[in-house]
C-alpha cells in the first residue's frame, strides 16, 4: 500500500502555489506510505533554472558538488542534492554520487522518514512550477532507503510512480540486462521505470509506451507517469489499486484517495472519474 499524488497545472496564475498545493496532496497520503517518500518537480526556477540541464543526486551535498566542481550551483533537499551541471559531469568529478533524475526544468527530491516531515525537509511548500507528481512509500520487496523511494526517474525529465507491485519483474529485468539496460536498485518499480524508458527512447510516445507495459507486465499496479509535456496515468486490467482522477479547466490531478484532491481549488466543479481498467489517460501540456 503506497500513496500516489501528481498534479499538472493548466492555469499559469497557480504556478506559484504547486508546491503548497502538493504539500497538502501528500500529507493526505502519509499513512498510505510512512517509510520515504519522494516528489518529481516540473518548471521551478531555482531548482531548474530555465534552459539549464539539472542533475538531482544521492550519496553527496551541496559542498561537495560545488567543492568537485566549481562554478555548479548546487542545493541541498533531506537526502538529495540538486546540481545544475549534466549527468557526465558529475560522473566524472563524483564517481560515488548516484543521479536519481536529470533534465532541464525538471527536479527530483526523496528521503527516508515521514513524508510530511521530508516535505518540509524539502522546502516544498515554496516550489512553483507546471507539474509536480508525489509518492509515500510502504516498503514491501526492497530495503527502505532513498534510493527505493520514488518517483524512479531514468529518462530525461521522465518519471514513474508506483502502487502495487509486478509479478515477473525479475524476468523484464533480466531482458532489459540483455539488452544493455542498467539498474540502480532492486525495486520492481524500477524496471517498470526502466520499460517506459525504453520505450519512450524506442520512439513510443507515453500511451503506446503504457499500452506495451499493460501487455508485458503481471501484477497489480496503479501507475501515474510524467515527461517533460505529458501527464500520465494506467491501472492494470483487475484495478484493484486505487485511483482518483479530477479534472478542471485550471488543472488535471489523480491521487490513491478522494481527501488528497479535496485539498485543491477548484474540487468542487471538477469532473471526477475512477480510471478504467488497462485504459491509459494522456494529459499534454
Amino acid at each position: 500500500m503506497c500513496g500516489i499524488v501528481g498534479l499538472h497545472l493548466r492555469e499559469p496564475s497557480l504556478e506559484p502555489r504547486l508546491g503548497e498545493l502538493l504539500t497538502a496532496m501528500l500529507g493526505q497520503v502519509v499513512e498510505r506510505g510512512p517509510d520515504s517518500a519522494g516528489v518529481a518537480v516540473y518548471g521551478d526556477s531555482r531548482l531548474s533554472p530555465p534552459g539549464r540541464t539539472v542533475v538531482s543526486l544521492l550519496g553527496t551535498s551541496k559542498a561537495e558538488v560545488e567543492a568537485a566542481l566549481p562554478g555548479v550551483r548546487a542545493y541541498d533537499a533531506d537526502a538529495t542534492t540538486v546540481a545544475h551541471t549534466d549527468a557526465a559531469s558529475v560522473a566524472a568529478a563524483l564517481p560515488g554520487a548516484r543521479v536519481i533524475g536529470t533534465g532541464e526544468g525538471f527536479a527530483v527530491l526523496k528521503g527516508t522518514g515521514n513524508p510530511a516531515a521530508l516535505a518540509q525537509s524539502f522546502g516544498l511548500a515554496g516550489v512553483s512550477g507546471w507539474q509536480g507528481v508525489g509518492h509515500t512509500r510502504m516498503a514491501t520487496e526492497s530495503a527502505v532507503a532513498p534510493e527505493g523511494a520514488h518517483p524512479f526517474s531514468v529518462g530525461p525529465g521522465q518519471c514513474l510512480v508506483h502502487n502495487g507491485s509486478f509479478a515477473n519483474y525479475a524476468t523484464i529485468r533480466r531482458e532489459l540486462r540483455a539488452q544493455g539496460v542498467e539498474f540502480d536498485s532492486e525495486n520492481d518499480s524500477e524496471v517498470g521505470a526502466r520499460f517506459v524508458a525504453n520505450q519512450l527512447e524506442r520512439g513510443a510516445d507515453p500511451e503506446k509506451a503504457l499500452r506495451l507495459l499493460c501487455e508485458r507486465f503481471d501484477g497489480f499496479y496503479t501507475l501515474l507517469v510524467s515527461t517533460s509535456d505529458s501527464f500520465a496515468v494506467v491501472r492494470d486490467a483487475i484495478a484493484c489499486k486505487p485511483a482518483l482522477v479530477a479534472e478542471t479547466d485550471a488543472w488535471v490531478a489523480m491521487a490513491s484517495e478522494y481527501r488528497a484532491l479535496d485539498v485543491l481549488p477548484g474540487i468542487g466543479d471538477a469532473r471526477i472519474f475512477e480510471p478504467e481498467p488497462e485504459e491509459v489517460y494522456v494529459w499534454r501540456r
